[in-house]
């Protein structure tokens, strides 16, 4: 499949783009005030990024000078990553981290000579899958370098092999989420994994950022699905995985995973498959709060059965209808909190399962609400990031962040996050979801739109640090599957603790000792 580039100052593709329902419009003019519409994005065509330094010469011999690109237009869609800060900065035109060059390898010997090289010029080097962080990944601090790359893993593409006595698939690292799975459907597999980021984001990334897919109940997380890797350095290869479980010492694919290119650059990735389901199934439930949800959902999650899928929306983001977004903001007068399950399998496996989960929820007072609000979710579960880009049209700030607890602190975790973000942000509406379950917790993930206002940029950050804080305090993790990059990264230093960030460093200092890779990124004390 072709690699198409991403919309330069939005989400996924250009033609997908839409303007908001005139009833969402409404909407926000009576919920949120806004009454304006900010000016347009500048044209790609006008943009000028600084002055590229003079690191292509030097990388051109490794991996041919038609895979060294230093035009305009590749700088600028290599610049930053897709958070709505990103947006809005590059939307302005303000690409001042624009990379030097943007370098196209095709093997693992050539990551790793290119890093090499990197190394010994003091080139700052930014690992570029999909390019779809939203934490500050693809914006290192590079101050003092004598330059910055953008290592574009596309040609790394390949479904390298298929186990299928062990049901294991090795994966080149640049392969995209549809791409991967096209290739694994062929062979009779699938990988299960797919979070919203799924059509554009990578393996590499996936793996990088201990991504969460939607489907996690049924499949597990992308770290789980792994069970042996490749990490390239200035100075050397790491390969793990030489079983799929191991007491030889600490598991270094665990010091690998959620890395985001700060050690070094992932390659391949042997990940754990399924056969490709026969049937799937979606549905929905209706709660009268989100505390009989959480407790059905907890029900699920530590006793079973569980879905394949198993989401829970709260009262406002059932109202709104963002669970569902075949209905945006035809608001739902009734009330309560929606669950979406979903189910793969066959089709005999698939109605036992839905049945037993029936018995279960129906006992917890949960309601049936058939399959259409299930299949409602699933016809629009990538659309979210598209919505977001018409809202920053509308004049609104829409941006979401996450975290993860256990059951037993997770009411709390949530009045914390969704007051504090209340307070930071008057006239706001804050809405939230349990997205991923475990026995012992889960996670929350909120979304925020208030009217962008006069310097949207400092109100976010200050209300951004302030929830952080909040997170922190409530004793929730400052992120479960977005990553640390540098947004994060002072709290995740709070979290980890002086020993347990020491030890990080240590670990970054034997790997790359130059301090090339993603500056600033992930590791506290650095840049």
């Amino acid at each position: 499949m072709p690699i198409v580039d991403m919309s330069w100052s939005g989400w996924g593709d250009p033609e997908r783009a839409e303007r908001l329902p005139e009833s969402v419009t409404d909407l926000l003019r009576e919920l949120l005030g806004v009454r304006a519409e900010p000016a347009q994005p500048v044209k790609l065509a006008e943009i000028e990024p600084p002055a590229a330094r003079p690191v292509a010469g030097l990388l051109a011999d490794v991996v041919g000078e038609e895979h060294v690109r230093t035009d305009d237009e590749t700088r600028v869609r290599h610049t930053r990553g897709k958070s709505t800060p990103d947006l809005i900065r590059i939307r302005a035109g303000d690409v001042r981290t624009a990379p030097d060059a943007v370098v196209l390898p095709g093997s693992h010997e050539e990551v790793a000579a290119v890093l090499a090289r990197c190394a010994e010029h003091r080139i700052a080097v930014v690992p570029f899958g999909g390019g779809t962080s939203v934490v500050g990944g693809l914006t290192p601090e590079t101050a003092g370098f004598a330059g910055v790359v953008a290592l574009d893993l596309r040609r790394l593409d390949r479904l390298v092999g298929v186990d299928t006595v062990s049901r294991t698939a090795t994966l080149q690292a640049g392969l995209r989420g549809p791409q991967a799975e096209r290739l694994l459907n062929e062979e009779g597999y699938t990988l299960g994994h797919f979070p919203q980021s799924f059509e554009w984001a990578s393996i590499g990334g996936f793996a990088a950022a201990r991504s969460a897919g939607q489907a996690s109940a049924g499949y597990g997380r992308f770290d789980e699905m792994v069970v042996g890797l490749t990490l390239a350095t200035a100075h050397g290869t790491l390969t793990t995985g030489r079983s799929p479980k191991s007491a030889a010492g600490p598991d270094l694919r665990q010091l690998v995973l959620g890395s985001e290119g700060a050690l070094g650059v992932i390659t391949d990735v042997t990940v754990r498959i399924r056969p490709l389901p026969e049937t799937h199934a979606y549905e929905g439930w209706l709660f009268g709060s989100l505390s009989e949800g959480v407790t059905a959902v907890r029900a699920l999650a530590q006793d079973g059965p569980l879905p394949t899928v198993l989401r829970l929306s709260d009262e406002t983001e059932t109202m709104i209808g963002l669970a569902r977004p075949d209905e945006l903001g035809e608001r739902n007068g009734g009330g309560g909190c929606l669950a979406v399950c979903g189910y793969d399998g066959t089709a005999v496996e698939v109605a036992e399962r839905r049945a037993k989960v029936r018995a279960v929820l129906e006992a917890l007072d949960g309601r049936y609400q058939g399959e259409e609000p299930g299949e409602s979710w699933a016809r629009g579960r990538f659309a979210a990031p598209y919505l977001r880009d018409a809202l920053l049209d509308a004049g609104v700030l829409a941006e979401t962040l996450e975290t993860a607890g256990f059951w037993s602190n997770l009411s709390r975790l949530y009045d914390a996050v969704r007051l504090t973000l209340a307070h930071e942000l008057s006239s706001s509406v804050v809405m939230c979801h349990v997205s991923h379950v475990y026995p012992a917790g889960a996670s929350l993930y909120f979304t925020v739109v208030t009217a962008q206002g006069e310097e949207p940029l400092e109100r976010w950050a200050h209300a951004k640090a302030a929830v952080s804080d909040a997170i922190l305090d409530a004793g929730g993790t400052i992120s479960h599957h977005h990553g640390v990059g540098v947004d994060h990264r002072d709290w995740y230093a709070r979290e980890a603790g002086p020993l347990g960030v020491a030890a990080l460093r240590a670990v970054k200092d034997r790997l790359d000792p130059e301090g090339i890779m993603n500056p600033g990124v992930l590791i506290p004390g650095e840049g």
